[in-house]
Formats: structure tokens, sequence, C-alpha cells
């Protein structure tokens, strides 16, 4: 589980705009007729349109993207009943979910009121405003009557994911687990470790899907359910076992499957000994589950295995089903999410999970071996296939169940909006990280001696995504590890001016490389006392893996030390940097903004060769479009002419590359823009995801002015061509921005190995 630290974690939810949302105009507001056309007199024209037909409100408003995640904070997370107020941070969380994952909107809303009558009275109120609801958080069984009265008083999606979302993803393990073993769902006996909302509805869910209501055994706090039991409520008595048992142990002699959603350690070893051939457990108590994965694993060699956490095998994940159950249903506008539609979800999770893995989850999860079995019953959160599977399979179900206002007609167009919805955003560096993680590498910090460098060394040891090596002063670094209370107390720190042997070591191997280009053995002495060259070296020498610097000198003044030391890579002749630009649609890749101030034609050839295997490296099929002030030859002058020279010669060296140019940076990005005007572009049908900038300046000026203007995250310099993982930070560079810059390193450094291994 990643590690996470408490003010990292208040830091995150209170600096820049306090919490996790906002709201944003999806029109432009600038002018008076905007003005105007927004709000009076023009508003009142698609108010009457709704006054006369209240379906008109899909057509005109946000609500058929927008979903109320509501709860009175009675049951939050682990945390228990901690009010409205308090659960908030949570509620937001979860529409941040929504957002990334379906591309839905979400109001949070957080109600002061236990009363199941009064709660289900507000949030009916509430009806005109939401395309769907999405209960959260409410403590059972008031929350069985509060979302049952909702789904008889309201015309609108709404689901207690608590309940509904574990009972789905849990579903379709248990279907993918039962095939695995050899059994039918119909047959196995079942314990359920847990009464709760979620242990409930996963039971309901379970018996929908075939299995016997006589062959489940459930369990409180206060032990087995049974007739003779007086202090059942409605929903628990559904449960009861005529089956003459006392304890745990006896109903899990025989059993086949075992499902807690209870409490941490709670399940012995020895019982699960007593259960039949390649049984099933899933153990689903968040942070530690009814038995430790590992002693679980240990007791039986024939054992199919889930839990709730992250850092193993098959974790039954919520995100895996509600942005894309509710996406389904809204985009038929259904009036309900009902049994079918949560078996459709069920049976899509299950069967995509029996899909080749694309290269692309591969690559996040650091594990080229992932495919169906024990270890991989369910898709991973980061598919990118989860939106276009469960969400047609769920809008499908509403259709044939009558429950779709707004049936869906043209498939192929509704898996494309699909993808359109939700982009790549924040998906690329999640799976960087992720890679790396997978084998954390050694990354040397040439600049110790800063707040931020030992901050972000701090998370990506914490996160286990590199092994920090600190360099420089050690009475200065111990100094700010205490002065601001940083966990590196066992992290390696090297300070040049006590390695007298090494930098004498050093500076013979810099005198040999440099010897014929300039430097004397003086000159070599004297330069390995800076800890850019003294790291670059510890590089050469393979005493680390990668090499970050640069958050505190010129980027030429960074990239001199490693490129007299490392060097390029063969069969390159220039570096070059580029940047990644993130925005909501997918990442764009800009070079160069960082090295080559006026490349020649030639030069931009190779230039676009290295940008074109970097976007590979990051999992992303390269537009590219050669920019300057021309389109097509519309202008001439000696950057179209280049542009336009490189673009011949790229495709003629890398004939498979899809590129075009030169043209306009508008002109590259707008679809409509090159259908309407220039239909005979290679990047007419997409657009480009890549541009090539024709000097230095036009690129450097361009992301720096999206990241200050444009609010777009940029990821960079990536430094592309040199032999070795050396990456330079931009001057000033954000913590953020120094961890994405690591998890790069490692990843870069991790591709190193295997190639000269």
């Amino acid at each position: 589980m990643i590690k996470v630290n408490k003010q990292d974690a208040l830091n995150y939810h209170m600096e820049g705009k306090p919490g996790k949302i906002e709201v944003i105009p999806t029109k432009m507001v600038s002018t008076q007729h905007d003005l105007a056309l927004a709000y009076s007199p023009g508003v009142a024209e698609p108010c009457k349109e709704i006054a006369a037909d209240k379906e008109n409100v899909y057509k005109y408003t946000a609500k058929g993207n927008l979903v109320g995640v509501i709860s009175n904070g009675t049951a939050v997370l682990g945390l228990g009943n901690i009010g409205p107020d308090a659960s908030k941070p949570v509620m937001e969380g979860k529409g941040v979910l929504f957002k990334k994952f379906a591309g839905i909107d979400v109001f949070d809303i957080e109600i002061d009121c236990t009363d199941p009558a009064e709660f289900v009275r507000i949030v009916k109120s509430l009806e005109p405003t939401f395309g769907g609801i999405n209960l959260e958080d409410i403590k059972a069984p008031e929350s069985f009557k509060i979302e049952n009265a909702l789904k008889e008083q309201m015309n609108i999606p709404l689901m207690h994911d608590d309940q509904h979302g574990t009972a789905i993803i849990s579903a379709a393990a248990l279907l993918n687990a039962l095939e695995l073993a050899g059994k039918k769902i119909e047959k196995v006996n079942i314990v359920m470790n847990g009464a709760g909302a979620a242990a409930i509805a996963c039971a309901k869910l379970y018996v929908a899907l075939g299995a016997k209501m006589d062959n489940i055994v459930m369990f409180d706090k206060e032990g087995i359910i049974t007739p003779e039991r007086n202090d059942l409520d409605i929903y628990k008595a559904q449960f009861v076992t005529m089956r003459k048992l006392k304890n745990l142990e006896e109903a899990m002699t025989g059993a086949d499957v075992f499902v807690g959603l209870s409490a941490g350690n709670v399940l012995n070893p020895e019982f699960v000994k007593l259960m039949a051939a390649n049984p099933i457990i899933f153990a689903l108590a968040n942070p530690d589950p009814e038995i430790p994965y590992e002693v679980a694993m240990a007791t039986r060699e024939d054992l199919i295995m889930a839990t709730g956490r992250s850092d193993h095998p098959n974790q039954v994940n919520n995100v895996l089903g509600f942005p894309y159950i509710f996406r389904g249903a809204l985009d038929v506008r259904a009036t309900e999410i009902n049994e079918a539609m949560k078996l459709a979800a069920v049976r899509a999770l299950a069967a995509l999970a029996k899909e080749p893995v694309p290269d692309m989850v591969h690559k996040a999860y650091g594990d080229n071996t992932i495919s169906f079995g024990r270890f991989y019953l369910i898709p991973k959160p980061l598919d990118p296939r989860l939106i276009t599977t469960v969400s047609p399979a769920v809008a499908k179900a509403a259709m044939e169940s009558g429950v779709a206002k707004y049936p869906i007609t043209n498939w192929e167009a509704y898996e494309q909006e699909l993808q359109e919805r939700i982009g790549i955003d924040q998906k690329l560096m999640t799976r960087i990280t992720n890679q790396a993680k997978k084998d954390p590498k050694r990354v040397v910090f040439a600049e110790a001696d800063h707040y931020k460098i030992l901050k972000a060394a701090q998370t990506v040891k914490e996160q286990l995504i590199a092994q920090p090596i600190l360099l420089g002063n050690r009475q200065r670094i111990k100094e700010m590890i205490e002065e601001y209370k940083l966990d590196l107390g066992d992290t390696e720190i090297i300070d040049p001016f006590e390695e007298d042997a090494k930098r004498e070591e050093f500076a013979q191997i810099l005198y040999k490389k440099r010897q014929r280009k300039g430097l004397t053995l003086f000159d070599c002495r004297r330069l390995v006392r800076d800890r850019i060259y003294f790291g670059s070296l510890m590089l050469e020498t393979g005493e680390v893996d990668a090499l970050i610097s640069g958050l505190t000198r010129d980027y030429s003044r960074t990239i001199l030390p490693a490129i007299q030391v490392i060097g390029v890579e063969e069969g390159v002749n220039k570096v070059a940097g580029m940047y990644i630009i993130l925005n909501k649609k997918e990442p764009y890749f800009f070079a160069d903004t960082t090295v080559n101030v006026n490349p020649t034609a030639d030069e931009l050839v190779d230039i676009i060769g290295l940008t074109a295997r970097t976007v590979r490296f990051f999992d992303t099929e390269p537009r590219m479009a050669v920019l300057s002030y021309s389109n097509f030859g519309s202008v001439q002058g000696d950057i179209p002419n280049k542009g336009s020279e490189a673009v011949r010669k790229a495709k003629q060296r890398y004939p498979d590359l899809l590129i075009d140019g030169e043209m306009q940076a508008n002109t590259a990005l707008n679809r409509e823009l090159l259908r309407e005007h220039y239909p005979f572009s290679e990047l007419a049908d997409k657009g480009a995801n890549t541009l090539v900038f024709p000097t230095l300046t036009s690129g450097n000026i361009a992301y720096k002015l999206l990241q200050q203007i444009g609010g777009a995250e940029a990821i960079g310099p990536v430094l592309m061509g040199m032999r070795k993982p050396v990456h330079i930070l931009q001057l000033g560079s954000s913590i953020r921005e120094i961890i994405n810059m690591v998890a790069i390193a490692v990843v870069d450094a991790q591709n190193y190995n295997n190639k000269h291994i």
C-alpha cells in the first residue's frame, strides 16, 4: 500500500484552491453579447423550451452529464460516522473519479440528516438538478431504506455504490474464479463474513447470478445468522441459514467460497485448510484483509484469492464499476439502474478479463505476464477498454429492459464518443509511475541541499518509485532534513568534498574522455568538485542508474557536464528536448523546446526521429506536425522552406511515421480546419499530437505560455538521445514536476538496463 504522509495529504487538499473540484463554464462569457445569451435576456429562451417539454432540460442544460454524490457521513471509508462536514473530502474525491474515468461532472452534496424519511425527501427534491444520484457512505440498515424509497420515487438512475459497486466487481471476479476452479455457482457453498450493506448487496447479486440461498451462510458481529436470532432486521433476515452450524470453523468446513466484508485478521489459516478443493477467498476488508494475502496463499497451493488492496493481485476496486455504469445509464437517459444493468456490468467485466491485455496495461503495471488466470480475475483499473466495454453493456441492458428513454442506434459512434470524453489526461503519468514502482532504480540528485529535492526524494522513496541518493554538503543536507522533519534517515548521502579518492578516480576518467577536447588534468580535478560532473560520473561508472539535476541552474549550464561525461547514444548526431503538455483530451508532445537553437532541415529530421521514438516510449503513437507561420507553402521564407524540406526527408527516412507540414499550429490541432481546407493532409483525420518547432525560441515560448496562461501541466523537459538516463529539470521545477521526472528517469533506466543485459 502507498504510504501517505499526513502533512502531504493535508497540503494536497489545502494548497492553491482548497478542495479538489471547481466549476468551469463550458461557453464563452467574454463579451456583453455572451452575457446576454448566458443570462438575461437570452436565458429565457431555453427556460421556455424546458417549460413546454421537461425533456428539453437535457438539451439545454448540463443535467444529462451531472451526477449528485450525496452522503450524510454516517459510514465513511474506515472512519465510521464522522458526519457530513468531515465526509466532504471523500465526496469530492468520488467526483474526481467520476470525471477522470468517465467524463461525468459531479456536484457533491453533504446532508446534515440521519432520519431516513427526511433524507429521502431532501434527495427526491433534487431530481430536477441531476441526471443521476450516487449515494455514498450511508450506514446500514438506513441505506437500504433510503435507496429503496428513492428508487420508487425518482425517475433517474440511482445507486448506493458502497453496496452495489462492491457487489458488481466482486461478482465479476467470482464468476471468473469459479470458472478457473471448475465449479458452478448454483452448487457452491458460500460463507459471507459481514452482514452490512455491501455484504448483503453482494449476496443478493450472487443469488441473481445463480447462487442458491440455501448455500449461503452469513455472519455478523454477533455470529451466524439463524432463525433463532431475535436481533435481525429485515435485510439480514433474508439470509438466515437452516443448517446446524455453530461457528465460522464449522461453516468453513467444505466451503467453496469465503467473502469477507468485515474486519482484518479474523480468518484463521487453519479454517482455510478446511475448505473444499480450489477454494476461493475474497478478503475485502481494508486496509487489513480478513486474512493476510501472504498467509492465505502459503496455506493452500490451490487457493484463488482477491483483496481490496492495490498491492496484491485481483483488487476488488469499485472504480472498475461506478463511473462506467453511470456513464452508460446517463447516455440512454435510463430511469433507474436495475438488476439487468448491474448484471450486464458484471458479465462485461468478467469477459474483459479474458481478453488479451493491451501492451499499455502491461507497461502501466510493469508486468508483461498479465493474462486471465488465478492472479488476474478482473481487469486492472487503468485498462482503457473499461469505458468502451462496461458502459455500452449497461446502456444496452437499459434499452433491453425498457428503462432507456434515449436509445443508442450507432454503437461505433458511441464508442468514439466515449473515448473522446475521457481522453488520456493523467493516465499517462500514472502508467509511467506504476511501471517505475515495479523495479525502482538508484537515482542521484545533484542538488540535494534544496528543500524541493529533499521532499521529492522522500516521496519517491516512500512510494517506491526510486532509491534516492543525495549529492551535496552532508552537514547542510542533514540540517535540512532535521529542519523540515523529513523521513530520509537511512538515505545515502554523498559529499564530493569528502571523497578524495573518488574525485581523483573521476578526474582521471574525465581527463581520458576530454584530454583531446581542451581539458587538462588540472581542469578535470577542478570540475569533478562540481556536483553535476560528479553525479554524471557516478552514472557513467554504474554507481547509479539515473541522474536528476538542473533545479537551480540554467539548462545550458546543466546539460554541458552530462554531454561531456555521458555523451549521446550511438547513431544520434544531436540530443534534443521535449515537453509533454497534459490537457483534458490527450497529451501533446512539443520538440525541440530546450536544446537546439536554430536546427537545419537535416537536424530537424534527426529531432523528428528522436521525438517519435520518445512519444512511443509514452505508449502513444505520434501524429507529427512540423510547424511554421505558413500552411503547406502558402507563404515563402526560410522557416517554411526548412519545414517542408524536413517533412520530405523525414517521410523518406521514416516511411511508417504519420507526419505532415509545414503548417501553422492551429491548423495542426484543428481537425475541422484541416478537413475543410487541407483534406489531402495525412493529419486531417485525427489532427496532430506531436508538434515539431522550427526553432528553440518558438518551442520554448509556446510551452511556457501554455503553462502560465493556458493552465496546462507540462512534464519535462525530457532529454532525448543521451547514452544513459540523464534528465534535467526546468529551473525552479515544483516538487510534483521533480517526482514526475524521477518516474520517467526510472523507466528510462529500466529500458536501458533491459537493452544492455
